[in-house]
């Protein structure tokens, strides 16, 4: 019987801290092991942690986020070029605040401490931070007064972003100031002896337009990377994994049509061919067509084992009378594991259990449990396998971000249109039908957003926008249609511009679109009045309504 694999929270609380983007079974404990270069990101909590490992894979260096408590010891195994500290909510000074292991510092590593990482390297090395009146949120103006390491070949005066109530206050007799802005002296700092440097603002946003330099400068220059990695090599050693751990065992794939289970299942066929089974649970919940476009996808470039449960009646029975979005996702994922389950049982000497998690999943689920990082929201295909499920867990893509993903797919040999298929939420429509959800409100909504992503794609835009679909609103409002008052419901529209899916903003569609659009949904979908037009960016909104 295969090793049970249930929450990651359970399967960590008792062990030594981990990295974050391991699995919590170790079945693929690193996609990356033979990586001969690559940056460690210690992540303090931040929001923007994902954003720093997007930058620095930019430069063609695998980067990957470990916890922030993880072990000098644990660091050496890795033998990264670099380690990156990450920025995070707490306060350096405060009971109780995360901190690393002060013996990474020894460890002759280059390395970068941002935000509030920089205040725990100044701190952890004679230097002292207090929290200051002059707080810094936004950008800012700096002046480089040492155009050395990270400063090589950067304009003297730069806008840099800072978000900071906290700062150095003094740096003791080891480090220097490389540069400040009016209210900072010590916004960008190296230690004498040591490869540690420090930056207040942070360089992985886009509101610090030198930023991407900055990380290039210590990632290629202090830290001495080639920068020759590429998703090809991603994919050979992750296929050569996956075959030397499965052996002659069979795998199952939750497949739903997106491009995530898709190029997880191109993977898994690509190393172990017909011992991958994949199936597909209808909830209920898909697009309009959903079922057939997925069967029809699949059939014509897979040849694996395709298994379909039409389990709509009862996610429609569970969902009766819910309203609260995590308590939806709550009663999705218990369902959608039911389902899986049955059909899993049907499937012989299956062993283990593949599934599309990527980096965005985890830090949003607060996967790290016990870490610093906040929840935002629950994803059921990370963590919350029942221990009866009795499989061992295979997450391909955990570190990857969504972009990566795609170009992985095409590296695959996956088709343009399935690779660029817009990302579809786990909980299907449930998060797209605010409120109490109905057989009659789905209806509307899928006829809605059949509408939206035929307007889109027959202007051209489908692959210039990342996320565009509807909303079914839990209001009504007055109209009139044909010289009677009505009083129908209201059609949000959205649509998002994002590389990584982390931030972003919404698409500046043009006004004709969005007119024939509002115009058809109004014309041809039964019970609507009236549509409205999502301006809000992420954050602080999120992409998905719930």
């Amino acid at each position: 019987m295969p090793a049970a694999i249930g929450s990651q929270q359970s399967d960590r609380r008792d062990s030594e801290p981990v990295d974050m983007s391991t699995p919590a079974s170790e079945v693929i404990t690193d996609s990356s092991a033979l990586m001969d270069e690559r940056v460690l990101v210690l992540d303090f909590g931040s929001q923007y942690a994902q954003l720093i490992a997007r930058r620095v894979r930019e430069q063609n260096v695998y980067c990957q986020i470990v916890r922030h408590d993880i072990t000098a010891e644990r660091i050496a195994e890795y033998a990264p070029r670099g380690i990156i500290l990450s920025g995070g909510p707490s306060s350096v000074y405060e009971d109780g605040a995360p901190r690393c292991d002060p013996k990474l510092f020894e460890l002759g590593i280059p390395v970068l401490g941002i935000c509030y990482g920089m205040q725990l390297a100044c701190d952890a090395l004679g230097g002292s931070v207090q929290h200051t009146p002059s707080r810094e949120y936004g950008r800012a103006h700096c002046e480089v007064t040492d155009a050395s390491d990270l400063f090589d070949g950067l304009p003297t005066n730069m806008q840099v972003w800072m978000s900071h109530g906290d700062q150095v206050s003094s740096v003791g007799e080891m480090f220097h100031a490389q540069a400040r802005t009016e209210t900072c002296p010590f916004a960008a700092v190296k230690h004498a002896s040591l490869p540690v440097y420090g930056l207040q603002f942070h360089p992985e946003v886009t509101h610090t337009p030198e930023g991407k330099q900055l990380l290039r400068n210590f990632v290629l220059r202090v830290c001495g990377c080639t920068g020759k990695w590429q998703l090809s090599d991603f994919a050979e050693e992750t296929i050569g994994q996956i075959r030397e751990i499965v052996g002659d065992r069979r795998v199952i794939c939750g497949l739903s049509g997106g491009v995530d289970s898709s190029v997880v299942a191109a993977l898994l066929y690509k190393a172990i061919g017909p011992q991958l089974a994949c199936i597909l649970v209808d909830n209920g919940l898909l697009r309009k067509a959903e079922q057939a476009d997925v069967v029809k996808a699949f059939t014509e470039h897979f040849k694996a084992d395709l298994h379909v449960v039409d389990a709509g009646p009862q996610f429609m029975q569970a969902l009766e009378g819910i309203s609260e979005p995590q308590e939806k996702r709550r009663r999705i994922g218990y369902q959608f594991i039911e389902a899986f389950k049955s059909e899993a049982s049907k499937i012989e000497s299956a062993h283990f259990l593949a599934q599309g998690t990527l980096y965005p999943d985890v830090i949003e689920s607060g996967a790290a449990q016990d870490g610093p990082a906040a929840t935002i929201k629950l994803h059921h295909n990370v963590g919350g396998l029942p221990d009866e499920l009795g499989f061992e867990l295979i997450e391909p893509l955990r570190d990857l971000f969504k972009d990566e993903v795609r170009r992985l797919g095409l590296e695959l040999g996956l088709p343009e249109d399935l690779v660029w298929r817009h990302p579809f939420p786990g909980p299907g429509l449930a998060v797209r039908c605010l409120g109490e959800i109905t057989a009659e409100k789905l209806d509307v909504l899928r006829e809605a957003d059949a509408i939206v992503v035929e307007e889109v794609k027959a202007a051209g835009l489908y692959r210039q926008t990342s996320q565009t679909f509807a909303v079914l609103l839990p209001v009504q409002s007055v109209g009139v249609m044909g010289d009677a008052r009505t009083y129908d419901n209201c059609v949000a529209v959205r649509s998002v511009d994002t590389d990584d899916f982390m931030t972003a903003d919404w698409s500046r569609l043009p006004y004709d679109l969005l007119a024939k659009i509002s115009t058809r949904i109004i014309n041809e979908v039964k019970g609507v009045n009236r549509v409205c037009y999502d301006i809000s960016s992420k954050p602080p909104a999120t992409i998905e309504w719930e």
